[in-house]
């Protein structure tokens, strides 16, 4: 297996990487035990599956595991063929990242981590790579980078913690 672009374990990340679209985020989602528990969530897919996406096979994130994903569009179906490359869980880092595989609509890697402070603090980490996919999906790569941010959006509210 190839290692992770993304580097889920690394708490930085400086991706030399020309021809890719780069995306690095880290927001606050909670603080204190109960958020944390709640973020560990994301080895279990929560991040995606929170966020509209179907994981088959469902069950807990696994390196070297190849899976779908799976977005409902309105009445249709995307499936994004995926395999996961890296997996983090520490005490204080836990998340993984996935390349994608031939069919997925964009050429990638994504990553999906959250980490915690010692005041407590909780965050989520999203880092992404990307460039147009092969196929049909070439031409309509422009929309999908709308429908990136879209997404985005949601990962940042999935693992928020609720009191």
């Amino acid at each position: 297996m190839s290692p992770s672009r993304t580097r889920p374990a690394d708490a930085a990340w400086s991706p030399a990487a020309p021809g890719w679209r780069v995306h690095a985020e880290t927001v606050a989602i909670g603080r204190g035990h109960q958020a944390w528990a709640d973020a560990s969530a994301v080895l279990e897919w929560a991040v995606k599956t929170r966020s509209g996406f179907a994981v088959r096979p469902p069950g807990r994130v696994r390196e070297g595991a190849d899976l779908d994903l799976v977005a409902a569009v309105g009445p249709f179906r995307v499936r994004e063929p995926v395999r996961v490359v890296a997996v983090v869980e520490t005490d204080a880092r836990r998340g993984f990242a996935y390349a994608t595989r031939p069919g997925h609509p964009v050429t990638g890697e994504e990553a999906f981590v959250v980490h915690r402070q010692d005041d407590g603090q909780v965050w989520l980490t999203l880092r992404s790579l990307t460039r147009p996919g092969s196929g049909l999906w070439r031409p309509v790569y422009p929309l999908l980078l709308i429908a990136q941010r879209v997404y985005r959006r949601r990962y940042r509210r999935a693992l928020v913690s609720r009191p």
